[in-house]
């Protein structure tokens, strides 16, 4: 998988912009980011929830590995070469979803 369909996808979330973050890229649905990309760009950090952080962990130890930050276990790290971009996308829903307001949620699912 490849950074630009990272790119893609997440901003086909609904209201998600791209933006500069110090060296990396994030991607933000109202402001509050879901993912990064740091230079190279051949990872993508996705803030997913504990559970489904170890639950991707325990899955796909092949190219996800824990994201550190700040001293602390903060969301994942994809090795994007390795990626399978199915679980990638689903694991950036789920990034958006935790971080986008309940109006802006419910466009996703069809409800809004």
């Amino acid at each position: 998988m490849k950074l630009e369909a990272v790119r893609r996808f997440a901003l086909s979330l609904p209201e998600t912009t791209e933006e500069p973050h110090f060296a990396s890229t994030s991607f933000r649905v109202r402001g509050k980011i879901f993912a990064t990309a740091p230079p190279p760009r051949d990872h993508v950090h996705i803030f997913v929830s504990d559970v489904q952080r170890d639950e991707a962990l325990a899955l796909y130890p092949e190219f996800v590995e824990k994201l550190l930050w700040g001293g602390k276990v903060r969301g994942l790290r994809i090795e994007l070469v390795k990626a399978q971009p199915q679980v990638v996308t689903e694991l950036l829903t789920r990034a958006w979803l935790a971080k986008a307001p309940k109006s802006v949620a419910a466009k996703q699912s069809g409800q809004g």
